[in-house]
């Protein structure tokens, strides 16, 4: 069975609910137990859990603050790899055309190190 822990903040402590299991309670200090929490209550009454998904829920402030962050760092990684191909597209270019790795860094502005690198991949 697969389940979601849905987890709410309470006095230093993440109290845990478990709606595919009725009357499935528990408590952790930390977010990484909920988890190994949820297996062994439902172990205690007899079910048996092969997923576990854990749903923090936080205050729609809070959320919209988390969910913007995980949208920001998804547009940094798509950026970076962009620009990865391309530093790796012009440094190739440039090797090619006989400059130097020392010149191809003075002209990207990258370490000669990241240019031998770049080389490389």
């Amino acid at each position: 069975m697969d389940v979601t822990a849905r987890c709410e903040r309470h006095d230093g402590w993440w109290a845990i609910e478990v709606d595919e299991i009725p009357g499935l309670f528990t408590q952790t200090r930390r977010l990484d137990q909920v988890e190994d929490m949820v297996r062994d209550a439902a172990s205690l009454m007899g079910k048996e859990i092969e997923e576990v998904r854990v749903l923090p829920v936080m205050d729609k402030e809070t959320m919209q603050a988390v969910e913007e962050m995980l949208q920001v760092r998804t547009e940094a990684r798509i950026i970076q790899e962009r620009a990865s191909k391309v530093s790796r597209k012009v440094v190739s270019l440039l090797r090619r055309e006989g400059l130097t790795v020392r010149d191809v860094a003075q002209v990207t502005g990258i370490s000669s190190q990241r240019v031998s690198a770049l080389q490389r991949s």
